[in-house]
């Protein structure tokens, strides 16, 4: 009797443990951020990230290379706008969205990852939280408009177009 009411009672407990557990899929990761603007290290890694266009060589490398960067550059660009550093995040929206269409897929599998990669920057576009326009205003010239919510639906835009 005591080895039932034990079994049973283990069938039970192992059914909650099982029942409530959740299984943590990730299509896509977006990578963690590196050197920020401000930082000395940034004009390195930049002039590295330029030098290496030249050791990635071949459609699949190129390609590798590109989202890598364009995934990069997006994330830069939501931290910067998440600090109220709206013209460096802007620039870096810009980079992000010039290396995505330099980044082509001739196979089916470097497809699907775009693809992939396209919901993911869609997703963390779509919760960037920034002004329509913002007036940038340099000490020494002349202040310009920057159309933050325009360059966003842009590099929406542009991401659609894979899906």
């Amino acid at each position: 009797m005591k080895k039932i009411i034990k079994y049973s009672f283990f069938t039970i407990v192992l059914s909650f443990v099982i029942g409530n557990l959740t299984f943590v899929h990730a299509e896509y990761v977006l990578p963690y951020p590196s050197f920020m603007p401000g930082n000395k290290l940034y004009r390195i890694s930049r002039l590295i990230d330029v030098m290496k266009k030249y050791w990635y060589f071949g459609d699949i490398a190129q390609f590798k290379y590109r989202l890598t960067l364009s995934d990069k550059y997006l994330v830069e660009a939501k931290t910067l706008f998440e600090y109220k550093q709206y013209l460096l995040g802007f620039d870096a929206l810009k980079r992000s969205s010039t290396e995505w269409q330099k980044a082509v897929p001739t196979t089916p599998s470097m497809l699907l990852s775009y693809q992939e990669a396209a919901k993911k920057h869609i997703e963390v576009l779509e919760r960037m939280d920034v002004p329509d326009n913002f007036l940038w205003s340099p000490e020494k010239s002349a202040s310009s408009k920057l159309p933050l919510r325009g360059e966003i639906e842009n590099a929406i835009q542009l991401r659609k177009k894979t899906l």
